[in-house]
């Protein structure tokens, strides 16, 4: 049994907030904005996950009225939504992120992004892809207003 999830996520960015992508800080003047560390490609990723088991998105599960998620690491929310994944007898086949960034540049970064989530599952090496583009200066994100990030999974049976 496989199942196959999408998700979604936007934050504005704002100076002088670190730019956590991936689990991964990303030297820049300015980052996501948000409740948690607003990495907004694990919380793409999180509810790409979420949505391929029907369990909601990560608002409903960590809602940001809620102040014991001021400030908290995505990666630990990522580490709690795998093993919701894991409790239902689901584990990763494979994801698939891509980042929508103008600035800053994050070819530099891929590489440890992807270990780094890999390590954070114990997935396979070669499990996760990340891959980041420009949307050449156009929308929100080429006007630097903002960040987003698309995230697909495919879940298997364990």
């Amino acid at each position: 049994m496989m199942r196959i999830g999408h998700g979604y996520d936007v934050h504005r960015y704002k100076d002088g907030r670190p730019c956590i992508l991936c689990g991964v800080t990303v030297p820049s003047s300015f980052g996501p904005d948000g409740h948690s560390d607003a990495d907004v490609a694990l919380h793409a990723l999180m509810d790409a996950m979420l949505g391929a088991l029907a369990l909601g998105d990560i608002g409903h599960c960590f809602p940001d009225t809620d102040a014991k998620y001021k400030g908290i690491s995505s990666m630990l929310l990522l580490k709690e939504v795998y093993a919701m994944v894991e409790e239902k007898g689901y584990r990763l086949g494979n994801a698939d992120i891509t980042i929508l960034a103008q600035k800053p540049k994050l070819a530099p970064y891929i590489a440890d992004m992807r270990r780094t989530i890999e390590k954070a599952l114990g997935a396979e090496e070669g499990s996760v892809s990340v891959k980041a583009t420009t949307e050449e200066g156009l929308g929100f994100t080429g006007s630097l207003e903002g960040i987003a990030s698309h995230a697909v999974v495919l879940l298997v049976k364990a």
